[in-house]
């Protein structure tokens, strides 16, 4: 079935992603469902933006020091000034989840931390069933493009990456394998929300 451009946006602007964390995978994931046309993002990150931070994610030496979410809502503005953009600087926990996530359609994990993920994923399936979460796992390093997959465990959970390459200071998360997982999971969350 062929769909125009136009008609895609249309359905993707009906709809909310959460975003949890805007640093590689969030941040790039973020500008991806942008330019797709999703209707509102929900970003939340208490970080600040530091220059060890832009091999990778989407900010520009100009914004070190910034808080993230805010730098990333001027950059989505740039990018697609008709997505709706809402952002907390706050750090998630169980608490505040399904607060900040409310009516979020799909949920995007964006975190570094494996013991947040895990929070994360927990959280959102037995506080808020039925939204889908779209994780990351495996992505540090270079090359290996074809071991970055996307695994669906179920409806409501999937996994973007290799599942096996952990981040180190001697294999660091690099622009591109960080870039194809974020648009890998961007990706899905498209295809999530167009049978919607």
């Amino acid at each position: 079935m062929m769909i125009r451009f136009a008609d895609i946006q249309d359905h993707l602007s009906q709809f909310r992603v959460g975003i949890a964390g805007a640093g590689g995978l969030g941040s790039n994931c973020a500008a991806t469902l942008a330019r797709s046309g999703v209707g509102t993002l929900v970003i939340s990150d208490f970080d600040v933006i530091e220059k060890e931070n832009l091999n990778r994610q989407y900010y520009f030496t100009g914004q070190i020091g910034m808080k993230k979410s805010v730098a990333l809502k001027e950059n989505l503005a740039r990018i697609n000034p008709d997505v709706f953009v809402i952002i907390y600087q706050k750090k998630l926990n169980r608490e505040n989840i399904p607060v900040i996530f409310s009516g979020c359609d799909v949920i995007v994990e964006a975190f570094d931390k494996a013991e947040m993920k895990e929070m994360l994923i927990e959280t959102v399936h037995e506080m808020m069933p039925g939204t889908p979460v779209v994780a990351a796992s495996g992505l540090a390093g270079w090359g290996k493009s074809n071991d970055i997959r996307h695994r669906k465990i179920d409806d409501m959970l999937h996994v973007c990456g290799d599942e096996a390459t952990e981040t180190s200071d001697d294999l660091p998360p690099m622009a591109p394998r960080v870039g194809i997982t974020a648009a890998m999971q961007a990706n899905v969350v498209v295809e999530i929300l167009m049978k919607k």
